[in-house]
């Protein structure tokens, strides 16, 4: 998040990244250079590009979301996070690959993630390991009934 709430200045072709391949990311051997062929640029530079939103924090991974339990297992977990170290604790949180993105809740439990992983023993190592290396108290919330929710939004640019 901006600390001034201002918008981040976005070049073209990072507003169409960021915008256009919320869905219907291409599903062939080379998805990046599809993505420069329909953007009018090579695949090292849609790479490039990547890595620098990557770099500045605008965008987490790039990657698949399945649906869950189709393939190995997931939860939502939650940490009770003290505010002065919310952003040390949130940066190990999203240090683990396993971990598909973290945000903070007004809650007691105020540090929020979603991990994915092969199967639940994974899945309980892992959370272990966080609330280890965290020192703050986490509870795992597994899913209990799917919903699906659409997390694609427009861009403001």
């Amino acid at each position: 998040m901006l600390a001034d709430n201002s918008r981040p200045q976005l070049t073209d072709l990072e507003y169409h990244l960021l915008n256009d391949y919320q869905h219907g990311f291409p599903l062939c051997s080379r998805p990046f250079a599809q993505m420069a062929r329909e953007l009018g640029t090579d695949e090292e530079t849609i790479i490039e590009t990547l890595d620098r939103l990557a770099a500045k924090k605008m965008i987490s991974r790039v990657g698949p979301v399945f649906k869950p339990r189709r393939i190995g297992a997931s939860t939502l977990a939650a940490l009770s996070v003290p505010s002065e170290r919310l952003q040390a604790v949130a940066d190990l949180v999203s240090s683990y690959e396993a971990v598909n993105h973290n945000y903070e809740r007004e809650h007691e439990f105020n540090l929020w993630f979603v991990v994915t992983a092969a199967d639940e023993g994974a899945i309980e190592q892992l959370l272990s390991e966080i609330r280890r290396k965290s020192n703050c108290q986490l509870i795992n919330l597994p899913m209990e009934e799917a919903y699906h929710i659409d997390l694609g939004f427009p861009l403001w640019c």
